[in-house]
């Protein structure tokens, strides 16, 4: 194995502005395809190898569809085509704005310009209970993780003979009733009504419960009142339990605790409850409110000279949007793109541009003809058109046409038939034993030991 201290970026010397890109997400994807062969060399870091398309790891989650379909690689987005590119499947661990570095694991690199497209981690309000045993679902190996869970869960109900431990394994809790939770609680549903009684014939499904806790006063909050009132409405009729104005107070991987007092015992509780910005250490405090980078009208953070910030790690306060842009894929595609113009406007001499944020509406699924949106004009849809909508939607914005042509044949297929991807349990476990040393509980970690740190 190579040694550690070995190693080094390897990044060539270059007469060209270098632009460091931290985060291959949609804001840093769409930054590099707009600054390609504009005269800049372009350096991006990033500690996966591939680009995820998160509005769609639910149905990873629930087995509707493979990691490989909703994600491609940088390597390949990035191909021949794009002169003096280079990415580095590396952990940034810190920037020094006053040298002009990125510093990594293995080695530090200048930049004439960074852009830190981080994007959003779970945010656990540093409830460490919560944090370390419930299921989140940001990434894909937490997708996989998820899913493995819940594949466990009802091969030990299929198993196991107390029925109080039984009860346990099929209770579900899903923490968050924002688009995330209620595609989730949709998506478990139809598997409990349409797929898991032929897998697991000696189950009575009846008994599974599926919890969605909102802490506000309804679900979908981000969302019109028009749209959420719909929602609430496809969840009831899918035999959905939802829990609005109720917060979690603790989770210690077989009891829920809620702040009313009320129990629930789980062995699953999945967290979609909040978010915050991937920050990186660095950079003043002051340019941090809320656990994202104080950002103005061209993505500058404030503060630091030579320093950007787009998509969910950026918060750019407006009139229009105090509070800063909604943290879903369309903010960081535009920043993205906008950003790219400015910095060739700002290479050629030309004056810089304020971004103007274009809002194309909200969508959310909720199970089959099941969905709402939320346009532009204040226009509501719901029910089949809306679904119909999401659907074309989220094709549109898969990278890759073979990615694009996969879940397509997925989505056709489970319209017809209802069923689902392979149901394999191919995630290595840890097991979680009951006080009587039973084993009943298998938990997957996806972590991988190794003798060096992770890059």
């Amino acid at each position: 194995m190579l040694k550690f201290d070995k190693l080094s970026l390897n990044i060539p010397d270059t007469n060209k502005p270098r632009v460091v890109v931290i985060g291959g997400g949609f804001g840093g994807i769409n930054l590099v395809k707009g600054l390609k062969n504009k005269g800049f060399q372009i350096v991006m870091f990033d500690k996966q190898n591939y680009h995820g398309f998160w509005p769609l790891l639910y149905q990873v989650a629930t087995a509707g569809l493979e990691p490989d379909a909703i994600a491609e690689p940088l390597r390949k987005l990035f191909d021949e085509e794009y002169d003096d590119f280079h990415f580095r499947l590396v952990r940034v661990t810190g920037v020094d704005p006053a040298a002009k570095t990125v510093k990594t694991l293995i080695g530090e690199l200048k930049y004439d310009h960074l852009v830190i497209a981080t994007g959003s981690r779970s945010n656990f309000f540093g409830n460490d209970t919560i944090k370390n045993n419930s299921f989140p679902l940001k990434t894909i190996p937490d997708a996989l993780n998820l899913r493995s869970q819940l594949l466990q869960s009802f091969e030990q109900a299929s198993i196991i003979k107390d029925p109080v431990m039984r009860q346990s394994l099929l209770n579900f809790v899903i923490v968050g009733g924002g688009p995330t939770g209620v595609e989730l609680a949709g998506s478990l549903a139809e598997m409990r009504k349409h797929v898991l009684p032929n897998d697991y014939p000696g189950l009575d499904f009846s008994k599974m419960n599926i919890y969605l806790v909102e802490g506000l006063d309804r679900v979908l909050p981000p969302m019109s009142p028009e749209s959420a009132a719909k929602t609430q409405g496809y969840l009831d009729e899918l035999g959905v339990v939802t829990k609005v104005k109720t917060l979690v107070d603790s989770y210690d991987g077989d009891t829920v605790t809620f702040k009313n007092g009320e129990t629930i015992p789980t062995q699953t509780l999945i967290w979609a409850a909040g978010v915050a910005g991937a920050t990186i250490e660095g950079l003043p405090a002051e340019s941090v409110e809320k656990g994202r980078y104080l950002v103005d009208e061209y993505n500058r953070v404030k503060g630091v000279e030579g320093v950007y910030a787009v998509g969910d790690v950026a918060l750019m306060k407006t009139e229009k949007w105090p509070n800063g842009h909604p943290g879903v894929a369309q903010p960081a595609i535009q920043q993205g793109e906008h950003l790219a113009t400015n910095l060739t406007l700002l290479q050629r001499g030309g004056q810089l541009r304020p971004f103007d944020y274009f809002d194309k509406g909200s969508l959310a699924i909720i199970g089959r003809v099941r969905a709402v949106a939320d346009l532009p004009k204040k226009l509501h849809l719901s029910g089949f058109i809306a679904w119909m909508a999401w659907l074309f939607v989220h094709i549109w914005y898969l990278i890759g046409f073979r990615s694009k042509l996969v879940v397509l044949s997925n989505w056709l297929y489970r319209l017809f038939t209802y069923d689902r991807g392979t149901r394999l349990i191919i995630r290595p476990f840890v097991r979680k034993a009951d006080k009587e040393g039973q084993e009943f509980a298998i938990r997957n970690s996806g972590e991988v030991v190794t003798d060096q740190p992770t890059l």
